[in-house]
């Protein structure tokens, strides 16, 4: 495609070169002088409906909209001027009309762009006297988001979004004049794939996130990247989670990880992510393996973590002395980083252990939009260090007592009655944990780094949002601890010194490191 032409204005005095077709809102961000907006967003059509995006344009008879006129060859833009801020002032207050002004007891409260710019733009002394019509408050429209139609400014964001979006059109504008109202359209409920993206696109408090409504104040919030590990697309997401915790144990009962929120990937999920995923944390607080288990007598008991890998370290000594590593299983998961993965291959590999595999869980629903049928993250990852799938084979060979030791990191394998020595490495409390000689806890992925490989190839990374729950510690130190006490050469120091490695080693990452990867993720080799 051709270059597109090159337009230059000025924007409150400062020369700005865009491309043709560009809006002056758009232009705008770009020289530095945002203007406000509520109806714009980036992923949807433009509506031109709230009018606080006014902006004063020489030659022009009346203020602009900055998100609907484009920009024009020597254009003259000002954003600040007096004629503008009064424009902007009035227009808030013709949105505020019959706001209920409720903030203190908003959820949205603290992310509100009406606070926000009422607080760059308000009139603090407002004409407007009359009663205020009132509308539906707290209306549950669906099994995900609560509807308050008097905090509503009728951005009209949320009707695009299930019309051009999803497709699904539960929203409609209902009335006339002050009277219209948000809604859904008579006999729906808003009850698609991705509901929640209405609630992070709304930029007041009219649509509000059920599962986190009243849970915690934005305020005690801590946030970091990530990705979302509910199926392989790896949508980009932020895991907001209460850094308050220590102080105000009370908040959601403890619970650390608040919710999660889509991050901006423009090759992966744009804007959005899916209720599978969004609603899909409960796993990293709720049914944790806490602390290290030794089965005695028939019965898991707790331990500590130095008896727990002496035990291991005690069954593999035999079986190496004995020279019976080939009775010796791997089953990994595709939940695993692509460290993970690459050090457990390296430590059995080393060990003399070779039949290692990896399962990934039973295939779920999928769509046009983002969700994966694949449940897993890392599915990618697996193959391309070279891992077999499927623990079929192995477990074949376990009825025929061809194997009698299972070393087991996935929750998705049934463990087999008879074996011999069974350990299983894991976050949360499954069959398989209870069927374990030693059970190891381990860290979910918003506890550690590491990288991730979605279904394309795009290697992604992933950081720490939180500390390991109890005891629980990362496979990495996992398998260094019992390289150390094995006398194996293979150390595992952290995430990023294992990725160089793996990066030196393994083909399809070759010429990749974090550096490369950075926020928006690298392709494997092909």
């Amino acid at each position: 495609m051709p270059e597109p032409k090159q337009i230059t204005l000025t924007i409150d005095g400062k020369s700005v070169t865009v491309a043709e077709g560009t809006t002056v809102l758009q232009a705008c961000e770009k020289a530095g002088s945002p203007i406000p907006f509520y109806c714009y967003h980036p992923g949807l059509s433009i509506a031109g409906n709230c009018r606080i995006c006014l902006v004063e344009i020489a030659g022009a008879p009346k203020l602009q909209i900055g998100c609907h006129t484009r920009v024009a060859e020597g254009m003259a833009v000002n954003t600040t001027s007096d004629k503008t801020l009064a424009g902007r002032r009035d227009v808030l207050e013709f949105l505020l009309i019959n706001h209920p002004l409720d903030c203190p007891v908003c959820d949205q409260a603290g992310e509100c762009w009406l606070q926000d710019y009422y607080m760059q733009h308000g009139l603090y002394d407002p004409k407007f006297n009359e009663t205020k019509h009132k509308k539906p408050k707290a209306v549950p429209i669906g099994p995900t988001v609560m509807l308050d139609a008097e905090r509503c400014i009728l951005c009209s964001r949320c009707v695009r979004f299930t019309d051009e979006v999803t497709k699904t059109g539960e929203f409609g504008i209902f009335n006339r004049g002050d009277h219209s109202e948000i809604g859904v359209h008579p006999g729906k409920t808003l009850d698609n794939n991705y509901s929640g993206n209405v609630v992070d696109i709304c930029p007041v408090g009219a649509l509000t996130d059920r599962d986190f409504r009243f849970k915690c104040r934005v305020w005690y919030l801590g946030s970091a990247k990530s990705v979302c590990t509910g199926c392989s697309r790896g949508c980009n997401i932020e895991i907001h989670y209460n850094r308050e915790r220590e102080w105000r144990p009370h908040i959601a009962n403890g619970e650390r990880v608040m919710r999660l929120k889509p991050r901006y990937n423009a090759d992966v999920n744009k804007w959005w992510m899916c209720d599978v995923g969004r609603y899909g944390y409960n796993y990293i607080d709720e049914n944790r393996l806490t602390h290290v288990g030794v089965k005695d007598h028939g019965h898991v008991r707790q331990a500590t973590w130095e008896e727990g890998v002496a035990r291991i370290v005690e069954r593999l000594t035999q079986l190496r002395g004995a020279k019976q590593l080939d009775r010796v299983g791997v089953v990994l998961s595709s939940h695993m980083t692509n460290e993970d993965l690459f050090a457990a291959k390296r430590f059995f590999t080393e060990l003399g252990i070779a039949q290692i595999v990896f399962q990934r869980p039973k295939s779920g629903s999928s769509d046009d939009l983002l969700l994966q049928a694949d449940r897993s993250p890392n599915t990618k990852g697996a193959q391309a260090l070279g891992i077999p799938e499927g623990a079929g084979g192995l477990l074949e060979k376990v009825t025929k007592k061809q194997i009698t030791a299972l070393f087991v990191f996935s929750p998705d394998v049934t463990v087999p009655a008879n074996l011999e020595f069974v350990v299983f490495v894991g976050a949360n409390a499954t069959p398989a944990a209870d069927h374990a000689d030693v059970v190891l806890p381990s860290a979910v992925c918003a506890e550690k780094e590491g990288t991730l490989t979605n279904f394309e190839g795009r290697v992604q990374r992933i950081h720490a949002a939180l500390l390991p729950w109890a005891e629980a510690r990362s496979e990495l130190e996992i398998f260094n601890e019992l390289a150390q006490r094995l006398g194996l050469k293979t150390r595992f120091v952290d995430a990023k010194t294992t990725f160089d490695e793996l990066a030196k080693i393994e083909q399809s990452f070759q010429g990749l490191s974090y550096q490369a990867i950075g926020d928006q993720g690298a392709f494997l080799e092909q």
